[in-house]
């Protein structure tokens, strides 16, 4: 399976994840020029700002080490854009999901709160 069809399977993994757990999908693929979020989703308190990373085994390392600063900094200007453009007034926590594929299964972690972008604060 290509890299494109597999990410999009780890995300469609991550999303029914969130929404089994509560969360409510605000945006998919949410783009501002060459910036993407995977997941935009809702919670009660939080707009939760959504990275999916996935590998297939064998790994060699961890999927949420593949998240960067400067990634982070890219997932807290669109978040950025998001919230301006759509009058956010909850607060914006960052999370990261990954997903392991294994040739009979998968893994699926889910870390909220996952990083705070330096220049975001």
């Amino acid at each position: 399976m290509n890299t494109v069809l597999r990410g999009r399977e780890a995300e469609d993994l991550a999303l029914d994840w969130l929404l089994k757990h509560g969360f409510v999908l605000k945006e998919r693929n949410y783009r501002v020029g060459h910036r993407e979020v995977d997941l935009i989703v809702e919670s009660e308190r939080h707009i939760h700002i959504v990275e999916v990373k996935s590998l297939t085994a064998p790994v060699i390392t961890d999927p949420l080490r593949k998240v960067d600063i400067r990634k982070q900094r890219l997932l807290a200007s669109a978040a950025s854009y998001y919230v301006a453009s759509n009058k956010v007034v909850k607060e914006v926590q960052f999370d990261l999901v990954s997903v392991v594929f294994y040739p009979d299964h998968h893994s699926l972690e889910y870390v909220p709160g996952a990083f705070w972008p330096i220049y975001y604060r």
